[in-house]
């Protein structure tokens, strides 16, 4: 006999330490789809207003435990997260209003299976849903304990830092995301709001471990959650016949991995990776790539360099430019001490700049992992740009890799310049992507150099790069020349270069040099009245 009572369901710890306060478990659990800067910059998109989807409570886990990927899946993705627990009933609050509702905060995962994405796309219902997909705590900070805006959020994976950022960077603050939350829904005590994670997100794999950790370093005692872990198992049962199953392209791959370039390629090669990379690229970037055609322009870049332009410098060599450029008053306008990569490689394009300062650990832990100014730099290059590294001119470590330089061939990147070390050597090479550097080096940036800022001026090779410089390298060295006299320096150098192959031909034919190099009036009569000229 089915009884018509309804059967309370079984007490159920919470997942995390409440402090004390007695929370109830909650009644659902709300994440936001997109809403750190670094996140938005990452995936091309910045929305106008926050959009959220809902996870069921019964893929909340606690820390310190396992979580399975699912049996004939290949893309388990971690996303580290600060969750906020609800500690008053909240319902058509304002945002003033919202802070006093949140109990504290807390770390969580938001784990994804992207094979199955495509079945509910934008629910997440399947991917994001499973059982374990939620672990959360292990301690809850109270709120009144720290600012919201002052909050850190770190993510570790097998010991490396791959995600930092903090609240001061988010898009919609904690207190817009209760409030908005509240006008058509009722969010009890207990309850879940996930705010988004920052750059970095990727995927895991088996034996994986994953850790997740909220602080406040600037507020009283440091408040944190602890570390969140979660250590990745393998599944042994398949998914059943009769549902959406596994299903995976190069574009949900690049989604997954965060790029691209980020995963390892099942390919053969990495020119052959590369030409599957730039499939992927254009189909996912189409749009970016649109409003990045203002960005270039606001930056001067296509002003700077048109097609003719760069014609005219592939016609002239830096030998004659630096001429051109000291007769005008610039004389220390070279990158010193880098060489090519590539024997009788020509280099044309526009600087982006990316700054190293000296390794100091408390700085590399907090500015070395996630997606930091390195990836930021590189991830960001337009066609025609080329990232200058300014690595102090120390050589005893890597300031770039193959798959940094692989991703900057795939954004359409002309080359990189660094007064460091490149790591990976024969691999970048492979690209053909043009490289000027000081030498190779088998260490990873984090020996020596803490990546520190993007797109402000620095030193380079002993001289001084702003973002938008002209930069022209081949056999005999790189110059750095402003954009507002590059179109006069080049139409000089082009004038230079054909008066000294008149001069050339003449000392060819037994002339003296003396009126001749440089030439007095009588040979620039005898110039002007030469015919072979273009």
């Amino acid at each position: 006999m089915i009884s018509d009572a309804m059967t309370p369901l079984p007490y159920r710890a919470l997942p995390y330490d409440d402090g004390g306060l007695g929370l109830p478990y909650p009644s659902k659990i709300i994440a936001v789809h997109l809403n750190f800067t670094s996140r938005a910059a990452e995936r091309g998109r910045t929305p106008d207003q926050p959009s959220y989807f809902l996870k069921p409570v019964s893929s909340l886990a606690s820390s310190a435990g396992s979580v399975e990927r699912p049996a004939g899946t290949e893309l388990l993705g971690f996303e580290g997260e600060i969750a906020l627990v609800i500690g008053e009933r909240a319902r058509r609050i304002a945002p003033e209003q919202a802070w006093g509702r949140v109990a504290g905060v807390t770390a969580a995962n938001d784990l994804g299976v992207y094979d199955l994405r495509y079945a509910d796309k934008g629910s997440n219902l399947r991917s994001k849903g499973g059982d374990g997909f939620t672990p959360i705590g292990p301690v809850l900070v109270p709120a009144v304990r720290i600012d919201p805006a002052g909050l850190r959020l770190r993510t570790w994976v097998n010991g490396t830092v791959v995600q930092q950022d903090n609240t001061a960077e988010l898009i919609f603050d904690f207190a817009r995301l209760v409030a908005d939350l509240s006008q058509l829904i009722t969010l009890e005590v207990g309850d879940l709001i996930l705010t988004g994670t920052p750059a970095g997100a990727s995927v895991i794999k088996p034996g994986d471990r994953v850790e997740v950790e909220v602080d406040a370093p600037e507020s009283a005692g440091a408040p944190s959650s602890g570390r969140l872990i979660t250590t990745v198992t393998e599944g042994t049962v398949a998914l059943a016949g009769f549902g959406a199953g596994p299903k995976v392209d190069d574009a949900t791959r690049a989604d997954a991995w965060g790029s691209a370039a980020a995963g390892p390629a099942p390919f053969d090669g990495l020119r052959t990776a590369l030409r599957q990379a730039q499939g992927t690229e254009e189909a996912a970037q189409g749009t970016e790539e649109a409003d990045r055609g203002t960005e270039r322009a606001a930056r001067g870049t296509e002003g700077a360099l048109s097609p003719a332009l760069i014609e005219s410098l592939r016609r002239v060599g830096t030998a004659t430019l630096s001429s051109q450029l000291r007769r005008r008053g610039l004389n220390n306008v070279s990158i010193d001490g880098v060489i090519p990569l590539h024997p009788g490689e020509r280099l044309i394009g526009t600087a982006r700049t990316l700054r190293l300062v000296p390794l100091r650990e408390d700085l590399f832990d907090s500015h070395g992992g996630g997606f930091n100014a390195q990836k930021r730099a590189v991830d960001t290059l337009g066609p025609g740009e080329v990232l200058v590294i300014d690595a102090r001119g120390e050589r005893g470590t890597g300031t770039i890799g193959d798959i940094l330089a692989l991703r900057a061939q795939v954004r359409g990147a002309a080359g990189v310049i660094t007064d460091g070390g490149i790591r990976d050597h024969d691999a970048v090479a492979e690209l053909g992507l043009p490289v000027y550097h000081a030498g190779a080096h088998p260490a990873v940036l984090g020996r020596r150099h803490v990546p520190w800022d993007v797109d402000q001026t620095i030193a380079c090779g002993g001289t001084t790069v702003q973002p938008g410089d002209v930069i022209v390298g081949d056999a005999d060295g790189v110059l750095v020349i402003p954009p507002s006299l590059v179109a006069e320096v080049v139409a000089d150098a082009i004038e230079q270069e054909r008066q000294e192959t008149f001069i050339a031909e003449q000392v060819a034919a037994g002339e003296p040099v003396d009126g001749l190099y440089p030439m007095n009036d009588a040979w620039k009569e005898r110039y002007r009245l030469w015919q072979p000229r273009p």
